[in-house]
């Protein structure tokens, strides 16, 4: 009885030694995370390798402890669907949208269930139908928002700082985008009275519209222009508006960083580097088992201004040394 008991014992040890080994070998599935931007990979690299810098610095390696599949639908609507289809076929574990409302809503309407991680957008997502409330999102998508109705304002009277003699504002903008018509048609104008200043919306529906609305603006000659980020067409032709902001001599706020790093005059905004540090938290939290519907939705808690004084020189604006000393960043 002994021996047979002995037997036995050394078997199920054999069995569970033989199982461990077994496991050990087994390679283990790397996460993959599926990255889609509404523009193209050259304008993204910046805060692609930010975010991969921080997951960098949260302990997950590119190509070792995770994988990211790249997208860019380079500022081409009708893309956006075939793209977020693209990332659900390769079942990645988490999608990452760069972009605005449109296009988080073609990822979510592409899937229930895979987790979306949104990077801001000027939109509010309870309204746009993206999540049930900030504080418990509900669904599968979760992330940062930009609900910058308080800094569109801001930016128009840092402009009137800069430009004294301020009057006549252009802003262009695209109408199909949602949060673009609430800006110019409510936001905006509020803002605008209290600084009597006159607003000169003009609609860009595609890259072709450019031309012609700087034709326009060349003669009626604004004294600022302010430049909107909502709609994948703003961002693709980011470079087209600083070039003309420039050789127009047209003091410029925008409502993205990256265009003042371009040329553009000033920014004031969302803490860029802290949105993406952001980003990285909740891809960390969801590959560590946290459900997008109980993970709260943020907004800003750090902010920036940026001011290009290489670019003021260059269009002949003198930026007050108030003004200077409250920037965050000077680009000489």
């Amino acid at each position: 009885m002994k021996k047979a008991a002995l037997f036995l014992i050394l078997v199920v040890a054999v069995q569970l030694a033989v199982g461990v080994l077994a496991e050990a070998q087994q390679p283990k599935k790397v996460p993959r995370i599926g990255y889609l931007s509404t523009i193209d990979a050259a304008r993204d690299s910046a805060r692609a390798e930010a975010i991969r810098q921080s997951l960098r610095e949260r302990g997950y390696t590119e190509g070792q402890s995770i994988t990211t599949e790249y997208l860019y639908a380079e500022g081409k609507v009708d893309r956006f669907s075939e793209l977020a289809a693209e990332l659900v076929r390769g079942k990645v574990d988490i999608i990452v949208v760069s972009g605005g409302v449109r296009l988080i809503l073609a990822v979510k309407n592409a899937t229930k269930t895979i987790p979306i991680v949104m990077m801001g957008g000027g939109v509010d997502p309870v309204e746009a139908g993206l999540v049930e409330s900030l504080a418990r999102p509900g669904g599968n998508v979760t992330g940062l928002t930009n609900l910058t109705t308080e800094l569109r304002g801001k930016r128009l009277e840092l402009l009137k700082e800069v430009v004294p003699k301020l009057v006549r504002v252009a802003v262009l903008h695209d109408p199909a985008a949602q949060d673009s018509v609430l800006e110019v048609k409510e936001v905006l104008p509020v803002a605008a009275r209290a600084l009597r200043l006159t607003l000169q919306p003009w609609q860009v529906r595609s890259a072709d519209d450019f031309e012609r609305v700087f034709a326009a603006l060349n003669k009626q000659r604004p004294d600022g222009l302010y430049v909107t980020t909502s709609g994948p067409v703003m961002r693709a032709n980011q470079k087209r508006i600083v070039s003309f902001a420039l050789t127009s001599r047209l003091p410029s706020v925008y409502e993205y960083r990256e265009a003042v790093d371009a040329g553009g005059l000033m920014y004031y905004g969302a803490d860029q580097a802290d949105t993406y540090r952001r980003v990285a938290y909740y891809v960390d939290r969801i590959l560590k088992g946290a459900k997008p519907a109980d993970l709260p939705v943020e907004q800003p808690m750090k902010f920036e201004m940026v001011i290009n004084l290489k670019t003021a020189k260059q269009i002949g604006v003198t930026i007050p040394q108030w003004t200077l000393m409250k920037a965050t960043k000077v680009i000489q």
